[in-house]
C-alpha cells in the first residue's frame, strides 16, 4: 500500500483501496489557512461588534463584513478538510470572494455615500492591507496547481 491509499472494507469482508484525500494544507497551503483563519477572526469580531452596537449606522457595510466572515470561514474549513470536493468548493468560493472584493471595492470608490462605514472589502481591502484582494488570488493559484 502506498501513502496515497486508504484500505477499507466494502461490507463483504473484502478490502478495497480508495485514493487518499488530497491534502490542501501543505507548504504554502498552510500559510493560506493561517491567513484565512486570521481573516475569519477579524471579520467575525468586527462585524459582530458593529452589528450588535451600531447596525443602524451602516447596515449594508456591516452585513457585507459578516458575509465576508462566512466566506472566509468556509474557505478555511474546506482547505483544512482536503479532498477533491473540498478543493473544488474552495476554488469556487475563492472566485466568488474575488468577485465580491472587486465589486465592493469598485462600489466603495464610485459611490462612497453608500458606505458610511467601511467593510472588510472596502476599497479592495485597504483597511486590511489589501489582503482581501490578494488572498483569493493566492487561493485560486494554490488550488489550481497541478496534482502530484
Amino acid at each position: 500500500m502506498t501513502g496515497t491509499e486508504h484500505v477499507r472494507e466494502d461490507g463483504t469482508g473484502q478490502e478495497e483501496r480508495a485514493p487518499a484525500r488530497r491534502k490542501l494544507v501543505e507548504g504554502p497551503g498552510t500559510l493560506l489557512v493561517w491567513v484565512y483563519g486570521v481573516m475569519v477572526v477579524g471579520a467575525v469580531s468586527r462585524s459582530a461588534f458593529q452589528i450588535a452596537t451600531e447596525f443602524g449606522r451602516a447596515p449594508l457595510a456591516y452585513t457585507l463584513s459578516a458575509l465576508a466572515a462566512v466566506v472566509y470561514a468556509f474557505i478555511t474549513y474546506t482547505l483544512v478538510r482536503g479532498g477533491e470536493r473540498a478543493r473544488v468548493a474552495a476554488l469556487v468560493c475563492c472566485a466568488v470572494e474575488l468577485a465580491g472584493v472587486l465589486l465592493v471595492g469598485v462600489w466603495t470608490l464610485v459611490e462612497p455615500s453608500a458606505f458610511p462605514d467601511s467593510t472588510v472589502w472596502s476599497e479592495f481591502g485597504r483597511g486590511y492591507l489589501f489582503i482581501p484582494v490578494l488572498l483569493p488570488v493566492t487561493g485560486i493559484l494554490w488550488l489550481r496547481r497541478p496534482r502530484a
